[in-house]
């Protein structure tokens, strides 16, 4: 058989939008198309004609683009082997379906038959699976059926007495027994494809050389490799990668942590903090670097899967998240904080730049620059009780001693505190500590010299005479 350029895909449903399974998925797809000089292929599998929606497609497309993950093949870019939406592909698969010949057969169970079995079964203790009920029907009986008006949904006749076996490229070897499986619907009773079979023919048919997909998936591998082996069509290579799990050890959820791509962009996330985080979520690297997309391909390989599950935790995401901010450019950071900042224009124009300069280092979402920009240019700031303690501690005369250093040699840290020093005897947590209270309401933030810097001798003393005021109110 010929061998076929390597060819990744990513199929999501367009039922929702997109989060970290799925984009988990993507990623490691698109990551091994590009180490591997391959294909990355995006399909679109709309066949739930209720729940999928045109905007939720264009949402994960957005998102997609967003992440840096852009397909070469797909939906806006073409190729030789669409349409790229399954809705328009039944033609497809109205064909392939009458390849089958005696690989398949109607079924005329109804549901309610359908769930009778499953409950006999259960009660037994057996796995629910189709008893063969309508797999001997003489073609008399099925041409009678469907004379009267019923209509059959179409089930593939798996082979009894064998073995399905293939190497999964992140579990190993792999084996499923025929008997265990039981016969599968392949055409529903309204004639539309189920996952199972369109996607294993498309698959085949867009050439994909590795399904790279989760292992909620594994099972439905010796089906679809046993559909394609009856219609004489390629198998691809399959990758079955480990489940993420949240904290309580069950599958990812919005219950447990999980979040869609828009709300982490909107909460301010960067695309490659959640790059470099998923990543390494059921992937090993060695280098534990922050890395650019061309950087995590290069060093992505399927010996680094993880057999187990990953699990997911928010203060790994945030430490990538701090990584990406301190990455980004001076115009890169000044873009992503205006494309959140609603406190800009609180900066003096002169200080802006400075700002941007000082601050990035000290913040993780740009909520917090516009926190810092209150901070250090709002008229007034509201004191916690423990905040307001450090103040009183420090007593009047160190604010008036602080007053008395910037109005001499302006806002030279230096000199500020060597009055502080010899005036008051201030050292340590006991110098430190109030003059941060005092100029930011905060025990925390970026250099007390870049502050000063930041606010200016008429603001640092706004806020040197608002804390010796406290004294004038407690007397």
């Amino acid at each position: 058989m010929q061998t076929l350029p390597l060819k990744f895909r990513f199929c999501p449903s367009p039922t929702g939008l997109i989060h970290f399974g799925n984009v988990r998925t993507a990623l490691f797809n698109a990551l091994l198309a590009q180490k591997l000089q391959g294909t990355f292929l995006l399909r679109i599998e709309d066949t739930d004609k209720e729940r999928s929606k045109s905007e939720y497609t264009e949402a994960l497309m957005a998102d997609l683009h967003w992440l840096g993950l852009e397909w070469q093949e797909g939906p806006e870019v073409g190729g030789n082997n669409g349409p790229y939406w399954q809705s328009e592909r039944q033609a497809i698969y109205d064909n392939d379906y009458q390849r089958l010949g005696l690989h398949a057969y109607p079924c005329f169970c109804s549901d309610e038959d359908l769930e009778a079995m499953r409950k006999v079964q259960r009660s037994q203790g057996l796995p629910p699976r189709y008893a063969g009920t309508c797999r001997h029907l003489s073609a008399e009986e099925i041409n009678t059926r469907i004379a009267a008006g019923e209509k059959p949904a179409l089930r593939f006749r798996m082979p009894d007495g064998e073995a399905v076996e293939f190497i999964d490229l992140a579990k190993g070897p792999q084996r499923f027994l025929t008997d265990d499986i039981g016969d599968f619907i392949i055409r529903r009773a309204d004639g539309t494809a189920p996952f199972m079979y369109c996607n294993a023919i498309d698959d085949a048919m867009m050439g994909v050389t590795h399904v790279v997909r989760g292992e909620d998936h594994l099972t439905n591998t010796p089906r679809q490799i046993l559909i394609l082996q009856a219609l004489g069509l390629r198998v691809p290579q399959y990758c079955h990668i480990s489940l993420i799990m949240g904290a309580d050890h069950t599958p990812l959820s919005k219950r447990n942590g999980s979040r869609n791509i828009q709300t982490l962009r909107k909460e301010g996330y960067l695309p490659l903090a959640i790059n470099n985080y998923l990543a390494r979520l059921g992937h090993y690297y060695g280098d534990e670097q922050f890395m650019s997309l061309a950087q995590l391909a290069g060093n992505f390989d399927f010996s680094h899967l993880s057999r187990s599950a990953a699990h997911f935790d928010e203060q790994q995401l945030l430490h990538w998240q701090k990584e990406a901010v301190m990455q980004l450019s001076p115009s890169a950071f000044r873009l992503w904080i205006g494309e959140h900042s609603a406190q800009f224009n609180l900066i003096p124009t002169a200080k802006q730049e400075l700002f941007l300069k000082i601050i990035q280092p000290n913040i993780v979402f740009p909520h917090e620059f516009d926190d810092w920009a209150t901070r250090l240019y709002a008229d007034t700031l509201p004191l916690e009780p423990e905040l307001r303690d450090v103040l009183m501690q420090a007593g009047k005369s160190f604010f008036t001693t602080a007053i008395e250093a910037v109005k001499e040699k302006d806002v030279d840290y230096a000199y500020l505190q060597q009055q502080l020093k010899e005036t008051c005897n201030a050292k340590g947590r006991a110098l430190f500590q109030p003059l941060r209270v005092a100029l930011t309401a905060s025990l925390h933030g970026p250099q007390l010299e870049d502050i000063l810097q930041l606010m200016g001798s008429e603001q640092v003393l706004h806020r040197f005479a608002a804390a010796a005021t406290l004294f004038n109110a407690e007397n």
